[in-house]
């Protein structure tokens, strides 16, 4: 089976300090720069062309990155009792763009989420078509 696939990026910097655990400098409030990748795919394209709209992805995108933009992910409630860290963050931001697009002809849609140019986690939901 073939599938497309389509992909926007944006940068934000956010804040966080990790809990649970001895991780010195980690612990205390810092910032990351991160880039968060989102990946579509689905095996066919609209009558126009196209798997999606990016011009649609990227309204949904912007108002997703805001709510984290130089902010303390600790303060915020989709937080609460979690370790900020990013394989939850990347399922949350993943989860919420998937809320504000409702997929239709995606069969996934993944987030990878950059903390530095060294690490990085991801998040993929699969969807029945």
């Amino acid at each position: 089976m073939s599938h497309y696939t389509v992909g926007v990026i944006r940068d934000f910097v956010a804040l966080h300090y990790l809990i649970g655990g001895d991780w010195g400098r980690e612990n205390q409030l810092h910032s990351h720069h991160y880039k968060m990748e989102v990946i579509f795919a689905g095996p066919r394209l609209d009558r126009h062309g196209y798997l999606l709209d990016i011009a649609v992805v990227k309204d949904h995108l912007e108002r997703l990155v805001e709510r984290y933009r130089d902010k303390t992910l600790n303060d915020l409630p989709e937080f609460a009792g979690l370790n900020p860290g990013l394989e939850p963050f990347a399922r949350i931001l993943n989860e919420s763009m998937a809320r504000a697009l409702e997929p239709t002809n995606l069969t996934s849609l993944t987030v990878k989420l950059w903390e530095n140019e060294e690490a990085f986690a991801t998040h993929t939901l699969t969807f029945a078509i």
